[in-house]
């Protein structure tokens, strides 16, 4: 009886296409057919090597391209399985909060509150909301959900003295950005946000359920009001494994017609 998992087609020998490239390509159609789901352990190299009769060298050479993709993943001593297709996001390029991002792509997100509370603003965080160290701001942070895995930590700032109600507010499974248009009359029109690659710590590898030391990518921004007044500064942590971001390019002979002179390469303090 021929194994269920076992790859659907075979090599052609007298193809001109790399064996390895065919390979991977069989695996792929695999992965998009459903015949290999996410969370599926495939077979072992030496399996596929059997079946599909090449070279331990041609099926490592094709999982690496997969892996490379993420389309696969590997775990120390357990196997090689097929990798849960990542989320992708707009909030590098649109002014929507986590929540009605990912509501707007049919997913259903959900937010554990780990803290909501009224603090003295510390001077790294007053500098971008252009108010007085010591200042009170709303300190909220969430962990983000979808289909029950977290994807998302993240801490925002809001100066208190522009919406003190939201420090009473319940913000579980509910859109922060919604709530301030809505019942504060604070419409965000603008801002400026900024990605970097960096490492989980203990606590983030331990929320977001990842190794510490995992890739994870974060993104910080700062929003602002029609009249150029900060809202809002936050800080947040994406897995990297199950995260994509989306920009939209537009091609200019001046870039700063689309950018904006703050867009091009420069010295930022939010980056560090």
């Amino acid at each position: 009886m021929k194994n269920p998992s076992a790859i659907h087609g075979s090599i052609d020998f007298k193809s001109n296409i790399p064996y390895y490239v065919q390979l991977m390509n069989l695996m792929q159609s695999m992965i998009q057919n459903k015949n290999w789901n996410p969370g599926t352990q495939i077979p072992a190299e030496q399996d596929l090597c059997e079946d599909c009769g090449v070279s331990r060298t041609v099926v490592r050479q094709a999982l690496h391209e997969l892996e490379v993709k993420g389309q696969i993943v590997s775990r120390k001593g357990k196997g090689t399985f097929v990798a849960s297709p990542k989320i992708s996001e707009s909030l590098v390029q649109e002014l929507t909060g986590f929540y009605q991002d990912m509501v707007g792509r049919g997913l259903k997100p959900t937010t554990r509150v780990l803290h909501l509370r009224v603090i003295p603003c510390k001077e790294n965080i007053s500098q971008f909301l252009g108010i007085d160290a010591g200042s009170a701001v709303v300190d909220i942070s969430r962990l983000r959900f979808i289909d029950e895995l977290p994807i998302q930590l993240v801490n925002s700032f809001i100066p208190y003295s522009l919406c003190p109600q939201l420090a009473g507010v319940d913000l579980t499974d509910r859109s922060l950005y919604q709530y301030l248009e809505d019942e504060c009359g604070l419409l965000i029109t603008h801002g400026k946000r900024f990605l970097e690659a960096i490492l989980a710590s203990e606590q983030e590898a331990k929320l977001l359920q990842v190794e510490r030391g995992a890739p994870l990518v974060m993104l910080e921004s700062i929003s602002y009001l029609a009249d150029g007044l900060p809202i809002e500064y936050y800080r947040a942590v994406h897995r990297g494994d199950r995260s994509r971001f989306e920009v939209e390019l537009v091609r200019s002979s001046d870039p700063k017609q689309f950018l904006g002179a703050d867009c091009l390469p420069q010295s930022n303090p939010m980056i560090r």
